[in-house]
């Protein structure tokens, strides 16, 4: 094998230098054309996007969890149109290896359509999957286009792509290194046999999904041609390099902005895959000088014999979900953004693993670092003009379910479910609370599908959907609350169900400048109870998220992890009660306006209870704020916390003697460095 090394991968995100005629085509760029063929670039990836969604197959890609992009003909990323910005800047590591591996033999046409999904060659983990197509106009090669989504099935021993239980990249199914899949504009049919092959319990969704993205690739293939025909190759080629110097120079300067110091934050988990323990999933230090940024991992617990690693690469795109949705979300999306960060990942490290580590669970290992990413630039960022767009981490809580078999249609699938993914609070900021059921941290402009549509599609039934009371994390400004669902097997004999998280137990976010941290997620079932005989006794309002958790509505409820292995589910059974993470709080709840806590009680948002003890809020008898008794309950948590408080020295002292149990150590490392303590083997 030759995939490319940590090293090439690194040096592929950073821009290729520009040519001589590069430079006198971009000084030539006529006043005002410019900004004109900037938009047209946009527009056309924007039709690619739209186009993608109506084209794709699987949940994931109808919800727009995708990315369709335009790369110069060095494979530096111009531009892009993304519902996720997970994969906004790794996209070059493919094509640049295409370039240096492949220009000769097999060589690379008009016409060719390429494709891959192994992390090892660059991507995410093997859902993640991409169609590369080079743009030759009047015989040279002068761009590249790109489509990439996540396909939930790859033929690996678990439904859904994401194995719980793999132990190596030998269980994750179908792993496929940069090929050419198409000649002459076409798929090859062996090929698709093949997709249909390893996605044998999703055939439609697999295949669907591979001619979506290669559609959409050729589509903005053909309308980057327009865009030369019109305004010939010279100006194009100018087009692109002053694009990528322009989103240069905006990310420095806003960099340079900030203060220069160093950042730390380290983040935790809870389960590699099945198995429970203790894992410092990222520990990050930031280091910010001028307008530079260096990115240092050493300290993340070392990997482990379960699909919860991520390959480096990985690890960058999703600092990139933050940095796109909250830094430089006014930029191009572009590999010139990313030019003034650099990074250090320490070797066999979960965030650096071996190459034959299982990676399918790369988005649950990875969390960390987009909410340690989250802490740091915030901190850094606050001392500038722009303060007032810093914010406490996303919850990132990423509690994905998945179902399996046959449909009510009669049709084999293996999809995952959009809704609780999609419906994730925000983090609260610097001068508002977080938007509650915000969305997907990993895809911004998701959609979460409407429950008709979800019940149409898949053998359940959801009588329930509501807010998640008390779910976002306390502050003087709110983490956004997350969202439930009662999902019960309906119109088919039984489905089977799996679930992926790792935060039952303990968040891995880190809130902000006092904030607090939202709660864990439960895996909640409710046993002894068929769903669908018991809501035909109710009435109208009796079905609510406090009945089914006191048992009042029936049966008991039986709480767990979230993540759970593949299992059936009978007709009327419970899958599971779906919950989505809120966002992490920013500053001190005590500091909350009173009248901002009672309006959340009115809403159903926070409890009374939440409201007394954690805000020091009371309420009278008719729920009103009690701004007397309020007063003298903040003063009494505040009194409390004094009492708790001790000199700094001594409670370093205290604390550096601490340790948890042995029994949950098993995957953390040494302690307290989390360096590895022997090499993990696998057959």
């Amino acid at each position: 094998m030759s995939y490319p090394s940590l090293e090439e991968k690194l040096a592929a995100l950073k821009v290729t230098p520009a040519t001589d005629h590069e430079r006198q085509c971009a000084a030539t760029l006529p006043p005002g054309s410019y900004e004109i063929a900037v938009q047209r670039t946009a527009d056309v990836l924007d039709e690619g996007y739209e186009i993608f969604m109506r084209s794709s197959r699987s949940s994931m890609g109808v919800a727009g969890d995708s990315i369709v992009a335009m790369f110069n003909a060095h494979g530096d990323l111009v531009n892009a149109s993304a519902g996720t910005y997970l994969h906004a800047v790794i996209p070059p590591i493919v094509i640049k290896y295409i370039l240096s591996r492949h220009a000769e033999n097999p060589g690379i046409n008009d016409g060719d359509i390429w494709y891959t999904n192994d992390a090892l060659y660059g991507g995410i983990h093997n859902p993640d999957q991409v169609a590369i197509m080079p743009v030759f106009f009047e015989g040279e090669l002068v761009a590249w286009t790109a489509a990439l989504s996540h396909t939930t099935e790859t033929g690996a021993i678990e439904p859904g792509g994401m194995p719980l239980s793999a132990t190596s990249r030998f269980d994750e199914g179908m792993n496929l290194p940069p090929m050419r899949v198409g000649q002459n504009f076409r798929i090859n049919d062996d090929i698709l046999e093949m997709f249909a092959a390893f996605g044998i319990r999703a055939e439609a969704n697999v295949t669907v999904d591979m001619r979506a993205r290669a559609t959409t690739a050729d589509r903005v293939r053909v309308r980057l041609l327009e865009m030369f025909e019109r305004v010939g190759k010279d100006f194009m080629t100018g087009l692109f390099r002053r694009m990528l110097d322009e989103a240069e120079s905006g990310a420095r300067t806003r960099i340079a902005g900030w203060a220069d110091g160093t950042y730390r934050c380290v983040t935790f988990s809870d389960a590699a895959g099945l198995e429970a323990g203790l894992m410092r999933n990222c520990a990050m230090t930031f280091t910010k000088k001028a307008d530079t940024i260096t990115v240092d991992f050493t300290g993340t617990s070392p990997e482990n014999p379960s699909s919860y690693n991520a390959h480096p690469q990985a690890v960058i795109g999703h600092l990139a979900n933050y940095i796109y949705e909250y830094v430089f979300h006014d930029l191009p999306i572009s590999s010139a953004t990313f030019a003034p960060l650099s990074f250090v990942f320490p070797a066999n490290s979960m965030l650096s693993p071996d190459a034959r580590a299982a990676t399918s669970n790369a988005v649950m290992a990875a969390t960390g670092a987009m909410s340690a990413i989250a802490n740091c630039v915030s901190r850094s960022r606050y001392a500038s003009d722009d303060w007032e767009q810093v914010a406490a981490s996303q919850g990132n809580g990423g509690n994905a379910s998945v179902l399996a078999g046959v449909s009510q249609w009669g049709a084999n699938f293996a999809d995952m479910i959009a809704y609780p993914i999609n419906t994730e609070g925000q983090g609260a900021r610097a001068t508002q609370d977080g938007m509650d059921a915000y969305g997907f941290p990993w895809c911004a402009f998701g959609r979460a599908p409407d429950v008709e549509s979800m019940e149409n599609e898949f053998p359940m039934l959801i009588p329930l959907s509501s807010h998640w009371r008390d779910s976002g994390g306390a502050g003087k400004y709110r983490g956004g609350v997350g969202t439930a669902q009662l999902w019960v097997a309906h119109h088919a004999p039984m489905v089977f169900a799996m679930a992926i998280a790792d935060n039952s137990r303990v968040q891995t976010p880190q809130p902000l400048f006092g904030g607090y941290s939202q709660p864990t997620v439960p895996g909640i079932v409710l046993a002894d109870v068929n769903v669908t005989e018991a809501m035909a006794s109710l009435e109208s309002g009796e079905l609510t998220l406090e009945a089914l958790l006191d048992g009042s509505f029936g049966g008991h409820p039986v709480a767990g992890t979230y993540g759970s292995a593949i299992h059936p589910v009978m007709n009327g059974e419970t899958v599971i009660i779906g919950f989505s993470t809120g966002g992490t709080g920013y500053g001190d709840p005590l500091d909350r306006d009173p009248e901002a806590v009672e309006r959340d009680v009115t809403k159903n948002l926070v409890s009374e209870q939440f409201a007394h003890d954690i805000y020091g809020v009371v309420l009278d008898q008719h729920g009103q704020l009690d701004a007397a008794a309020t007063a003298n309950r903040r003063a009494e948590l505040l009194g409390q916390r004094l009492g708790r408080g001790k000199p700094y020295d001594e409670f370093v002292a205290d604390w550096s003697q601490r340790k948890p149990d042995e029994a949950i150590l098993n995957r953390f490392g040494s302690w307290p460095d989390g360096a590895v303590l022997e090499p993990l083997m696998r057959p």
